[in-house]
């Protein structure tokens, strides 16, 4: 059976050539990149050289690259990291943190920690398409703020948030602006000075990388916590001795992707927009998310009448993988925040689905699924009590 992978969102094949970049360093240059002899070097120059890779995907300087252990740690290291150097501020009225209310969880349960620990926190609403309300942004933020975390572009509905206008309101304030890039970094052009970042999370597996590796982006000047302590890694940020196969393969990756984003980000749209032209013409189909600023990858949509999971499952069968919403909270039965805070109802939010795409995805592959998911629908929808046609 021919198996179709359509949960790029969640996670990405690695790479041939980051494999083979990421080999010698497991058996051949094992050295610890934190030692001054010849084995000790020959990993340092391969981190500082990835660094400088990582830096080009997002228009940053090298110095301003931490490796992390993912996006997640990167998030928490961002937040956290901001908030403790402005513990003093917590007693006082106002929403110091700002968010949105539609975070990947690794935003939102640092900030939600962050609550028990006295400070305040406001989370933004969306429009019906996840846009954060700017309006909202400016209602809220004050003098009190000192953070704003907003990200980049949804991991759910592909929604892709107006970050330069988010970035110069947190600037206008002097508030330090962070932005979880896990979903974009790739997919969408980043230029941390020009969108007025202070803080960008990502990570490596998205994009082609391995799994266990990410790094934050710190603007020179902005001063971070650590959140965990040890002997000093990455100057005093991150301690832990570097991981230098993930480090090198997080390099490649984004070495890769520069080189051919141009090229991958016009193949995915046009598959992504034949995907959603097709899938569409299914009888009380939508699209969720915003129709034109979404990711090049991403297709969500909901049917009425008929469950998620089911879907996804039925799919499976036919060989076709594909996720009701994060990978991080898949397991569990509760609706989408996400899809809760764009206004869908449990029942609208239960009948989604997502499907991403990615690099080696292929116009006779998104043909195949345009002729089996029509066929999966209509036969969950004549098993459905929630399907009255």
């Amino acid at each position: 059976m021919k198996r179709i992978f359509l949960d790029h969102a969640s996670t990405t094949r690695v790479d041939d050539e980051v494999i083979n970049a990421m080999l010698p360093y497991f058996s051949k240059y094992y050295g610890n990149p934190s030692s001054i002899h010849a084995f000790g070097r020959d990993a340092r120059e391969a981190v500082d050289s990835s660094r400088g890779h990582v830096s080009q995907i997002i228009g940053s300087r090298d110095d301003e690259i931490f490796f992390t252990a993912g996006g997640t740690e990167s998030d928490n290291l961002a937040i956290k990291g901001i908030a403790y150097l402005n513990k003093e501020k917590r007693t006082t009225k106002g929403p110091h943190i700002i968010t949105s209310s539609i975070e990947h969880p690794g935003v939102l349960e640092a900030c939600r920690h962050l609550e028990t620990q006295g400070f305040n926190v406001k989370y933004l609403p969306v429009d019906a398409y996840g846009i954060v309300d700017l309006d909202s942004l400016r209602d809220s933020i004050s003098k009190n703020t000192f953070l704003v975390s907003i990200m980049f572009a949804n991991n759910e509905i592909g929604t892709i948030e107006p970050i330069e206008e988010i970035g110069k309101i947190a600037h206008e304030h002097e508030s330090i602006f962070h932005t979880d890039a896990v979903q974009a970094v790739t997919k969408v052009p980043i230029d941390v000075r020009k969108h007025h970042i202070d803080l960008l999370s990502l990570s490596g597996h998205k994009i082609y990388g391995p799994k266990g590796i990410g790094a934050l982006y710190v603007r020179n000047g902005v001063k971070v916590q650590p959140i965990f302590h040890g002997g000093g890694h990455e100057k005093g940020i991150r301690s832990s001795t570097l991981n230098v196969p993930g480090i090198v393969g997080l390099g490649k990756a984004c070495e890769l992707a520069k080189r051919r984003m141009t090229r991958d980000m016009d193949a995915m749209k046009t598959l992504r927009d034949l995907l959603i032209k097709n899938t569409l013409e299914i009888e009380e189909s939508y699209l969720n998310g915003h129709p034109q600023k979404r990711l090049v990858n991403n297709a969500h949509f909901r049917f009425t009448g008929i469950e998620g999971e089911s879907l996804l499952l039925s799919l499976d069968e036919q060989g076709i993988a594909t996720s009701t919403g994060s990978a991080c909270s898949s397991q569990k039965l509760q609706a989408s925040h996400v899809l809760l805070a764009i206004g869908l109802d449990p029942v609208q939010a239960h009948g989604s689905i997502r499907l991403s795409l990615g690099r080696e995805n292929t116009k006779e592959e998104i043909m195949f699924v345009s002729e089996v998911l029509p066929q999966v629908v209509e036969k969950l929808r004549q098993m459905s009590p929630l399907w009255n046609r």
